[in-house]
C-alpha cells in the first residue's frame, strides 16, 4: 500500500521531466506525508495541452459519493478500472504525484518499525493516482497500488504502482479511455532495472 510518502528533492527533476515550466521554487520539502493532506499532482486537461501542477487531497470521493462514502487513499490496480467508485476516474481523470519515497512498517518483537522505500540511484518516483472533483469543488486523489515487487516485497504485499519514463505521457493523456489501451502503454518501473532499496 501507500499511507505516507515523502517529497524533498523530486520536484523539479519531475517537473522538467514532464516538460512543465517551474516559475516557483515549487512545494517545501516534505518528509512525512500523511493522508488527508494536501499533495503536489500533475494532470492534462486535453491531449494537446501540457501537463500542469495542481493541489489533491488525498483522499478520494467523488461529489456524487456525498459526505458520508469512505474516502480510500489508494486504489487496487486489479480492480480500478472495473470498480463502479474509480472507473471514471481512471478513464478520464489519471495524474501522478511525485515522490522521492515511501515508508512502510515492518512488524518486530518491539513494534512495528518504519523503512523507507526509494530508488537506489535517488530518482524521482512517479505515483500512478486518480483524482476527481468533491463535494466540495477541490479535488481528491488516490495512489495506485499493486503487488509489492523486488525489496519491497520485504516489508509489505502493496506497493504504489510507480510507472518508468515511457509511461508518463500516456498515463496522462485524457484522450486515452479504454482499459486494454492504458494496459498495453503503460508500464511499472521494472523492479530488476531500477532498484528499490530500504
Amino acid at each position: 500500500m501507500c499511507g505516507r510518502f515523502a517529497l524533498y528533492n523530486a520536484y523539479p527533476k519531475f517537473a522538467r521531466r514532464l516538460g512543465v515550466v517551474v516559475v516557483e521554487e515549487g512545494p517545501p520539502p516534505r518528509y512525512n506525508i500523511p493522508p488527508g493532506t494536501w499533495i503536489t499532482g500533475f494532470r492534462q486537461v486535453a491531449h494537446d495541452a501540457p501537463p500542469e501542477q495542481l493541489d489533491l487531497w488525498w483522499g478520494y470521493r467523488p461529489a456524487w459519493a456525498k459526505g458520508k462514502a469512505a474516502q480510500p487513499i489508494n486504489a487496487r490496480v486489479e480492480t480500478v478500472a472495473t470498480s463502479g467508485f474509480f472507473k471514471h476516474a481512471f478513464a478520464r481523470q489519471r495524474c501522478l504525484i511525485p515522490a522521492d519515497g515511501w515508508f512502510e512498517w515492518l512488524a518486530s518483537d518491539t513494534g512495528k518499525k518504519p523503512h523507507y522505500l526509494t530508488r537506489t540511484d535517488r530518482g524521482p518516483l512517479a505515483f500512478a493516482g486518480i483524482y476527481a472533483e468533491r463535494e466540495d469543488g477541490s479535488l481528491g486523489c488516490a495512489i495506485l497500488t499493486e503487488p509489492a515487487r523486488g525489496s519491497a516485497a520485504e516489508v509489505h504485499d502493496r506497493m504504489p504502482l510507480i510507472l518508468d519514463d515511457a509511461s508518463l505521457e500516456p498515463w496522462l493523456d485524457p484522450d486515452l479511455t479504454g482499459r486494454e489501451t492504458i494496459r498495453q502503454l503503460v508500464r511499472h518501473l521494472d523492479a530488476g532495472l531500477s532498484s528499490i532499496g530500504r
